[in-house]
């Protein structure tokens, strides 16, 4: 299992991860507008919405750090809630076990389910605040 941290972007997700590959010396190995998604899932977004960053992954030496923009329509974007801890889970039963104990008096945002870019994924604020995405591997 490993854990990092996933940060969230006021609509300048691709400005700061091409910023933070530059100073850091890295690469972005995934950049995924909403528009590149399945319709269905981005049906309901605003125009503006789908040239944001659904998800975007920067490697640099033994460092990763992922992100995205900022898009809720129950909260509004602040400084406070632009980071998840993002677990990625060894066997799906390690995943469901973590998703459905952090659950307990939790938001559950997205339920841990089967995603159209492979593998499981859920999110989920839990009952301090603290948001959580787990993942799980194509297997």
């Amino acid at each position: 299992m490993q854990a990092s941290t996933y940060l969230h972007f006021n609509g300048n997700c691709k400005e700061a991860m091409t910023f933070y590959a530059d100073v850091l010396g890295g690469e972005i190995t995934m950049l995924l507008p909403f528009r590149e998604a399945p319709e269905e899932l981005c049906k309901n977004l605003p125009k503006e919405a789908l040239d944001l960053t659904m998800h975007s992954t920067l490697v640099a030496g033994d460092i990763t750090i992922q992100a995205s923009d900022f898009f809720n329509e129950k909260e509004t974007f602040n400084s406070g809630n632009n980071f998840a801890v993002s677990i990625s889970a060894d066997d799906e039963e390690q995943a469901v076990a973590i998703f459905n104990g952090l659950s307990d008096g939790a938001s559950v945002m997205m339920p841990f389910e089967k995603v159209f870019w492979g593998g499981k994924f859920g999110m989920l604020k839990d009952r301090y605040g603290v948001s959580w995405m787990i993942s799980l591997d194509e297997t």
